[in-house]
């Protein structure tokens, strides 16, 4: 079957180095992380990627106020991904547009804010709050946005752990090729860092990073990494299919090329590098590609000690031999936004099929041999010989892979 072409004409994001896109990028260029301590009820001081935007920017106090942070976060971007679209919003066909937003998890923060609350009133539900539910439910950061943006279409998120990103991209992609939509916003969130839970399950696990420098924290690859730095952020992207977008003249930054997901079907949290090196495989394959084809390989490395090697693995069993492959890392910025990770690490790469420039993976100071790959991006950017193909790893808890190729933008 000829799927319908589809590419990517607006971007839209914050994350905790940059609310924009342009931000983001120099600061991913220059080497500037976003990384800071924060203050954690009942678990005290740790390291976190903290989102600085401004949510009045779209909402109102009331709005802010009876919403959830994922559901904030989402609606910035997306609001953001259409006026980069230049689109125009007045225009389009509400029913025609479709929301798609990853996640991690949803709920938590929420719930486990109410048991804090109420537990200063001798647990009296009365005292619970009556917008619970709906800030809850799985759909919630979607709906918040169709309910902003006056959207009509269909609305989901998609659980997919810390592959949502990438699926939420996916799922964007295939609706518009069915033909279910004519616009898709696509793309991830994570309000991870309000959670207790998450910091103390991670903690729990030996998984969570700590040191005395915040910026210097998150580390995959390095040989003294200690674990994850949780982060919250988001990005969408604005999807159209080609015809159309070529109909309206608008600005390409890539077309989606070709993706895979698939499951490890072997341990809860251990990554298995076969069925990885199978997911990026089969993502090249649909692509009509070869891994000599790829110019930047952007990782998902999270800098778990065992997570890492698994992932490079993988990743020399799949590229033996591709000399133009640049391999880099955005989680050394950033830390881990969980949800909204795939789609950001993504984001912060596709500049390059039009500066040439590939950013570099920070914090290295001794490379773990288990994680030395040819063409590691190491310190500082560099200028590519060629720019044209990227492939974006996005994987998750119960063996979750995701794989994306993203491809500059040609007519023929």
């Amino acid at each position: 079957m000829q799927r319908p072409r589809v590419v990517i004409t607006g971007i839209g994001l914050t994350s905790p180095n940059g609310d924009s896109l342009s931000t983001y990028r120099n600061n991913l260029l220059s080497g500037v992380p976003g990384v800071e301590f924060v203050e954690h009820r009942y678990i005290g001081r740790v390291p976190a990627g903290v989102c600085h935007y401004d949510a009045r920017k779209y909402q109102n106090r009331k709005e802010i106020r009876n919403g959830t942070r994922a559901g904030s976060i989402s609606i910035y971007c997306a609001r953001e991904a259409v006026a980069d679209s230049g689109l125009d919003w007045n225009a389009v066909a509400k029913d025609r547009v479709g929301v798609y937003m990853g996640i991690t998890e949803h709920g938590n923060v929420e719930t486990e804010i109410e048991v804090f609350n109420i537990s200063q009133f001798d647990y009296d539900v009365k005292y619970w709050t009556h917008h619970h539910n709906p800030r809850t439910v799985a759909n919630n950061p979607a709906g918040e946005v169709t309910m902003n943006m006056g959207i009509t279409g269909p609305h989901y998120t998609i659980g997919a752990a810390c592959a949502a990103g990438n699926a939420g991209l996916i799922q964007g992609v295939q609706m518009l090729q069915l033909g279910e939509v004519d616009l898709a916003l696509s793309g991830g969130v994570s309000e991870a860092i309000q959670s207790f839970g998450i910091f103390a399950g991670f903690k729990s696990q030996g998984a969570l990073a700590m040191g005395d420098e915040a910026t210097k924290i998150s580390r995959p690859f390095d040989k003294a990494r200690s674990g994850i730095v949780v982060s919250e952020g988001g990005c969408v992207y604005v999807l159209e299919r080609l015809d159309d977008a070529l109909a309206r003249g608008a600005k390409i930054y890539a077309e989606v090329a070709g993706y895979h997901t698939n499951s490890d079907a072997t341990d809860a949290v251990l990554p298995n590098p076969v069925r990885q090196a199978e997911c990026m495989r089969k993502a090249l394959a649909m692509a009509g590609m070869t891994p000599q084809d790829v110019d930047i390989l952007s990782t998902h490395a999270t800098s778990t000690p065992a997570g890492d090697v698994q992932e490079c693995a993988a990743i020399r069993e799949v590229f033996a031999d591709c000399p133009l492959l640049n391999v880099n890392n955005t989680k050394s910025f950033i830390g881990h936004a969980m949800g909204a990770a795939g789609a950001l690490e993504l984001a912060g790469n596709i500049p390059s099929l039009s500066d040439g420039m590939v950013h570099p993976t920070i914090n290295v100071d001794e490379l773990d041999p288990d994680c030395a790959l040819e063409g590691l991006v190491i310190g500082s950017a560099k200028k590519l010989s060629r720019a044209e193909v990227i492939l974006n790893n996005s994987f998750g808890m119960l063996g979750i892979n995701s794989c994306v190729v993203i491809k500059k933008f040609a007519q023929a």
